[in-house]
């Protein structure tokens, strides 16, 4: 890979200071990075049942992904979030945790996390403590087996539940992500929720989102979570906190409980003003918005002009960053063609 040296061999940098911030005043801090396209479920809202996943030519080497995350970084990134696909299923992919958790030792980068399915935390669940890695999100959207299976057509319950209890064993923070379908798992909301709590877990709830082609009918599925509130508060006390993770949720805590409960509602409840995010693909296509096409390529200005190439990209990025989503839960078919596993939620 070609990179742009000074007279002095040492990489060019940017003044101090010279943070992303796009053209509505929002500081990017928080970069989402899909490592694969690729996973072991095929959960029915996130793929179709046949998919076509990426040659793996097109794919990022862990090299030119560290320099981009490293750049970012460097352009003011606090938090950095491995998604996929399901992430934990790219050969080899705690050399590329291990090398991005030294930038945790420099105290720029506060924190280094990942979500996942949980169908390989029992494998990994110490290397990521090693590795750096403190709290983790577990998808996970139904306690019963048989629709567990339905919904992932792949997975198998047990063995996530395995990974979630060697997650815990071996000391990382679990936040668990429950999609909330109508006529599907409405009814188990409330079970997930002590369940979680009982374990020491958060919950958050997240409304399900119009992108890719899939299987369902999701103007019948859509579950607004103000409504699910209403019910909860019917039953529980929520007292409002803030508590923050660096991403949209907003969270309550449950008196009788005493756990966190999060709310994801980007169909009912738009949050795209406090937006601090940007998505990263592993082919090196960065998304400016979950529910827009705005992107631009990462991957030919690094290889082409090392990192003079990319700081011009992402200067350009905070140009085309729009100002937020239009999302409608009503339509049919999706807003975006683009599946969830391409940029990882």
């Amino acid at each position: 890979m070609k990179m742009d040296v000074s007279s002095s061999g040492t990489p060019p940098t940017r003044p101090q200071g010279t943070k992303l911030v796009d053209g509505f005043g929002r500081n990017v801090t928080y970069l989402r990075v899909s490592v694969t396209d690729r996973c072991d479920f095929r959960c029915t809202y996130c793929m179709s049942e046949n998919m076509k996943f990426l040659p793996k030519k097109n794919v990022l080497s862990f090299e030119e992904l560290s320099e981009i995350i490293g750049r970012f970084i460097e352009r003011g990134v606090t938090k950095v979030r491995l998604t996929g696909g399901e992430p934990l299923v790219r050969r080899d992919i705690m050399a590329l945790i291990s090398r991005l958790s030294k930038h945790l030792d420099g105290n720029q980068l506060k924190e280094l996390t990942l979500t996942t399915n949980g169908s390989q935390l029992a494998r990994y669940a110490p290397d990521l403590i090693e590795n750096g890695i403190r709290r983790i999100n577990v998808s996970l959207d139904t306690l019963d087996e048989k629709k567990f299976s339905d919904i992932t057509r792949r997975g198998r319950l047990a063995q996530v539940l395995a990974g979630i209890d060697a997650a815990d064993k071996a000391g990382l923070k679990i936040k668990i992500n429950m999609v909330a379908m109508s006529g599907f798992n409405d009814e188990e909301i409330e079970p997930m929720m002590i369940w979680a709590h009982g374990r020491g877990f958060d919950l958050t709830l997240i409304e399900e989102m119009p992108l890719g082609e899939v299987s369902g009918n999701r103007s019948k599925s859509f579950l607004p979570l103000r409504d699910v509130r209403d019910k909860l508060a019917s039953k529980f006390s929520l007292e409002k906190i803030d508590h923050k993770t660096g991403g949209p949720a907003r969270f309550v805590r449950i008196a009788q409980t005493g756990g966190r409960l999060g709310f994801i509602t980007p169909m009912s409840h738009i949050f795209c003003e406090s937006c601090n995010r940007v998505r990263l693909t592993c082919t090196g296509k960065l998304f400016l918005c979950l529910g827009k096409e705005n992107n631009l390529d990462l991957r030919e200005p690094l290889r082409q002009k090392g990192l003079a190439g990319l700081d011009a990209a992402l200067d350009n990025a905070m140009i085309l960053k729009p100002k937020g989503h239009d999302f409608d839960h009503t339509r049919k078919e999706p807003a975006i063609d683009r599946h969830m596993s391409v940029t990882g939620g």
